[in-house]
């Protein structure tokens, strides 16, 4: 592998003055090759590719803002567009976005958690003013060339804690698993369940932490047996929910990660010949429009999905401006939404 020259002078030398010729000297290069790259444009070798790339990386060059050469284009990136909560988010970035004159571009990865290798080249193509990733992780190499075209990156509701200098947007959710929790124990329950989600999630990973934050504060012993990791649908749900009401020292109450598992989980307790909430209080976590509309309408806490959505184009249109945003994480309230599938336990309360 052919080292990259350093520059002795490139620490003291001013960042205006690194210029795409001095880029193309270093990489042996032609200056118009030294575009193709910046511009995400095919007809370059990979190794040469990766040596610009590095150059322009280790070097700090940025293009300068121009509007002329952005176009009127927020780029999301979704892991699944396959979702219900999905739309709502779009709806709250293209009512910010409509109000700019600008529009979105979506990229849907069908599941996967990175987009693939080409998905930069296109997205450098259409030179958007900024990206937004949804749950989705943007590789280290794909967020440099993202910077060094002065594209600002976004991750709302990342997987894992956002990597240093990526702003985010997301949701209390430990504090939204308290509350989902504390308010069974508040109607008699003891022997609570949760149905949670993939614990690569950081959503979920809260969600739990703050179910057995709940526990913990009421004194509760924990049982992990009623902790059960299933993916965020409504199958994950029943099949979960099905094996915690199977036996006869059942959980009276399951809260689940969120809404679609939680339905999954009414479906179970039919199943079983149980009724909710008479026989089990369930509990979900987003509020989609499915929760009101459930037999019985649906216990849930509220995530702010539109509001969430707006935030993270607010702050990736103010990053594309050139300015600070208030907050590197931002964290929107969620809310309990208290509707007719919680119940005291039909035995009466339990206490410890």
């Amino acid at each position: 592998m052919t080292a990259i020259p350093r520059d002795p002078h490139a620490e003291s030398r001013p960042r205006q003055e690194v210029t795409l010729a001095h880029i193309a000297k270093l990489a042996g290069v032609s200056a118009p090759t030294v575009s193709k790259v910046i511009n995400g444009h095919p007809g370059v070798a990979s190794s040469t590719r990766r040596r610009i790339e590095d150059l322009v990386r280790e070097h700090g060059w940025r293009r300068r803002p121009d509007a002329a050469e952005s176009s009127a284009v927020v780029e999301v990136v979704f892991e699944s567009l396959d979702s219900l909560w999905a739309l709502e988010l779009i709806q709250g970035m293209d009512e910010v976005t409509q109000s700019y004159g600008m529009v979105l571009g979506l990229t849907d990865m069908r599941g996967r958690r990175t987009p693939h290798a080409g998905w930069i080249d296109q997205v450098l193509a259409r030179r958007p003013l900024g990206v937004i990733a949804v749950s989705a992780d943007i590789p280290q190499r794909q967020r440099d060339r993202l910077a060094s075209r002065s594209i600002p990156l976004v991750a709302l509701d990342p997987r894992g804690e956002p990597e240093h200098g990526v702003p985010s947007v997301g949701a209390t959710n430990w504090n939204g698993g308290l509350s989902a929790t504390r308010h069974l124990l508040e109607l008699g329950h003891r022997r609570i369940a949760m149905v949670t989600g993939p614990g690569t999630l950081m959503c979920c990973r809260a969600r739990l932490d703050g179910y057995r934050a709940a526990l913990d504060a009421a004194g509760v012993p924990q049982d992990p047996r009623l902790v059960r990791t299933a993916p965020l649908y409504v199958e994950g749900g029943r099949a979960e929910g099905a094996a915690l009401l199977a036996g006869p020292d059942r959980p009276t109450a399951v809260f689940a990660a969120n809404d679609l598992q939680a339905l999954g989980v009414y479906q179970a307790a039919h199943r079983a010949g149980l009724r909710v909430p008479e026989d089990v209080s369930v509990v979900g976590f987003d509020d989609l429009p499915l929760a009101q509309w459930a037999d019985p309408p649906m216990t849930t806490v509220r995530q702010p999905l539109k509001k969430m959505g707006a935030a993270a184009a607010q702050m990736v249109l103010t990053l594309a401006s050139g300015a600070a945003p208030d907050e590197d994480r931002v964290e929107l309230a969620t809310r309990l939404e208290v509707r007719s599938s919680t119940a005291p336990p039909a035995r009466g309360p339990i206490f410890p």
